[in-house]
């Protein structure tokens, strides 16, 4: 009778042991797919973290006996990526009729990695997160998306709106609200807006922000060279750039009705509130540098800018330009007929009013521009 009843107990613990490990793991569960969510979103690996230890002290996880381990990106698995997160919970087990045996602690571990898996590309996102009509189609415009949606991180019900005589042809609008469309939309891969998804994160927000220093640049002639540009910089007649960034600091970036504007691999970075003003009869071809730190990236406004700085991009129809229009803290309004090189121009900013003729396109790879990716889904992978 005694050694059945020790080796009851003895069951008995380690079917308890065993009991708290599946506890733990459905902690880690939680918890690895609270931070997947808040990473879609671009969310802080501290905010990953607060989220979720939130949610696995909801399934039984408590810092008083228990450790917590969250890691972006994973380190160890098939899924070590930016968009993986993996939490690792560790508990130490009370020792009752197996101490007679021992007293080395026995400890359970609990692991799991949640991933985000992107379902669409975007030529255009909005990342204002309430604003209604963050994306607007309007005027008698007709503008073609080949391969990439529309996407607004609005929950206004009205967060993508069309009126007047414009016509789009997109494969789907997307929205973290809904969409109201007054004027004439063609979904060709959706039959339906998708409406009520997460909102994305910002695509270029770990791009940094060039440093705003140096001496003052002269605004003067027909070649310019990179630099920092005082109090804006206006383009008139015919004028060359030649590659690098050109910080403007202040003021207003503007093209007259006359300029015929050029460069290649240049980066426009507008700080200090500076605003961007291009008329509606300049030439321009312009493209972002295809390799480095600003890698497809055309327009660049500080994210410390405010929005009142308004964003106007005009053009000719001839005109052209390559690369990421970026201007998270302000609105942009995109009226000319106008694109980059087979269609490649993204624009990711506040808000965006569009009232221009354009045939956008995805894959821009070979001009220096990632995917928008969009619609991510988040998922246990481990």
């Amino acid at each position: 009778m005694p050694v059945i009843a020790a080796g009851a107990a003895l069951g008995l613990e380690v079917g308890s042991w065993y009991y708290d490990q599946l506890k733990l793991q459905q902690a880690a569960d939680a918890g690895a797919y609270a931070a997947a969510m808040e990473d879609r979103e671009g969310a802080s690996s501290g905010v990953m973290s607060s989220a979720a230890q939130a949610a696995a002290a909801s399934d039984g996880f408590t810092t008083v006996t228990d450790t917590f381990t969250m890691n972006t990106p994973p380190t160890s698995g098939p899924n070590q990526n930016a968009n993986s997160a993996e939490v690792i919970l560790k508990r130490q087990e009370t020792r009752y009729f197996s101490a007679v045996f021992s007293s080395t602690p026995v400890y359970v571990t609990a692991r799991a990695v949640a991933t985000f898996t992107t379902a669409a590309n975007a030529c255009v996102l909005a990342l204002d997160p309430s604003v209604s009509q963050a994306v607007y189609f309007s005027g008698s415009s007709t503008v073609s998306f080949s391969g990439c949606n529309v996407m607004a991180n609005s929950i206004s019900n009205s967060a993508i709106y069309s009126q007047g005589a414009t016509t789009v042809t997109v494969p789907c609008l997307m929205s973290a609200g809904g969409v109201a469309l007054n004027a004439l939309v063609t979904q060709t891969s959706c039959k339906s807006a998708m409406t009520n998804l997460a909102p994305v994160a910002d695509p270029f927000r770990s791009v940094p922000e060039p440093t705003v220093s140096g001496s003052c640049q002269p605004s003067s002639g027909k070649t310019l060279q990179p630099g920092r540009y005082c109090g804006g910089l206006a383009l008139n007649g015919t004028v060359n750039l030649k590659p690098g960034v050109y910080i403007i600091d202040g003021g207003s970036l503007t093209a007259n009705g006359s300029a015929n504007i050029t460069g290649s691999g240049v980066t426009f970075f507008l700080a200090n509130n500076a605003s961007l003003t291009f008329n509606g009869n300049a030439s321009l071809n312009l493209s972002a540098p295809t390799s480095g730190t600003y890698s497809g990236m055309l327009f660049f406004g500080s994210r410390s800018n405010t929005s009142s700085s308004l964003i106007k991009l005009n053009g000719t129809a001839g005109s052209v330009m390559t690369g990421a229009i970026y201007f998270p803290s302000q609105p942009v309004s995109y009226l000319g007929d106008m694109a980059g090189a087979n269609g490649c121009t993204q624009v990711v900013a506040l808000t965006v009013a569009w009232s221009g003729n354009a045939n956008l396109a995805a894959n821009c790879t070979a001009y220096g521009m990632n995917n928008l990716q969009v619609g991510g889904v988040v998922k246990l992978a481990e």
